[in-house]
């Protein structure tokens, strides 16, 4: 871990020799490569137009890699050193996809001209420190061919995504992120603020001791996420459905239900019983309201018909808690 945070172990890339450079260039668009092709394996199914424009730039990075072999071959022969970007103190370094999902379209297209701009400077550099006339004309070309191509993204998404290809896609990862973490995790919100509304503030006035009703929201609250969780992840595997990964919808949905419960048990920490229930209150009452504006935002739900939907269910659930609570 310090080797990567401050570059033990690295060599400088003022080091290299130019057969280093040449090695570490080609090694560099293999990478690039790969990782456009995972990038389009990644969004093809859901995707194809856009996948299609990083197959042609996985192209583009081959054709990169095959001049620079040439020239190795060239001047140095056929055995090419192992260095790799890992290698190089201070050199840019990529992510490979799977720690870069879920795969967003809007954000593969922003990476894809970032690594064309860190590979554009590199060759930058890389000419500045070749003396042979064939090999600096060689980075200079890819220097000037990546600069082309930090809008290589922009220039075949208009040639393969379209203003209303982009837009269907778009909406599509829209939908999407609602359908696998906004639904389950509203629902779960909901459920957990909402159901245990009665038995936190029933515990509450019927024993009149906080610690006894923070016990009683814990329960209620990890309960509630746990059910929830597992229920929404086991009753829809999201294949037919399009919903997405039950895994994810689970947590999003128990994480939420547990965070909705937790908000008005908490405060029961507080020993001063009114403190405590005054801050519970409080906080209910943002709970309803942001439940209300998240149902807006993304649900495209009328925001009073929300609010009154939302506010009017969570105080009936409130006052049958204290009733109960009271009685």
């Amino acid at each position: 871990m310090l080797s990567r945070v401050f570059g033990f172990g690295r060599r400088p890339f003022d080091s290299l020799s130019e057969q280093e450079i040449l090695a570490l260039a080609i090694s560099s668009e293999e990478d690039d490569g790969r990782i456009y092709r995972a990038y389009a394996d990644g969004l093809r199914d859901d995707f194809p137009a856009s996948a299609k424009v990083f197959d042609e730039m996985a192209e583009e990075e081959d054709g990169h890699r095959a001049s620079l072999i040439a020239i190795h071959q060239q001047r140095f022969g056929e055995r090419i050193p192992l260095i790799r970007r890992e290698h190089v103190r201070g050199y840019y370094e990529r992510k490979p996809d799977w720690l870069v999902r879920p795969l967003g379209v809007e954000r593969v297209r922003d990476q894809a001209e970032a690594m064309e701009d860190q590979a554009h400077r590199f060759y930058l550099e890389a000419a500045k420190r070749t003396s042979d006339a064939s090999t600096r004309k060689l980075l200079g070309d890819l220097a000037a061919a990546e600069k082309a191509h930090q809008s290589l993204a922009v220039r075949l998404g208009t040639k393969h995504v379209p203003d209303d290809i982009r837009e269907a896609e778009n909406t599509a990862e829209r939908r999407q992120f609602i359908l696998t973490f906004v639904q389950p995790g509203l629902a779960g919100l909901m459920d957990g603020s909402v159901s245990t509304l009665a038995p936190i503030f029933a515990a509450a006035f019927a024993t009149g001791d906080t610690w006894q009703t923070f016990l009683v929201g814990l329960s209620a609250s990890v309960g509630a996420g746990i059910s929830m969780g597992f229920t929404e992840a086991a009753h829809d595997d999201g294949k037919l459905s399009g919903r997405g990964s039950p895994l994810k919808r689970g947590l999003a949905s128990g994480i939420m239900t547990a965070l909705g419960g937790l908000g008005h048990a908490l405060p029961y920490l507080i020993p001063d019983f009114w403190t405590a229930t005054s801050v519970a209150v409080i906080i209910v009452f943002f709970e309803l309201w942001a439940i209300a504006y998240i149902q807006n935002r993304f649900m495209d739900t009328p925001f009073l018909r929300a609010a009154f939907q939302v506010v009017l269910g969570g105080s009936l659930v409130f006052a049958a808690g204290v009733l109960i609570g009271n009685a």
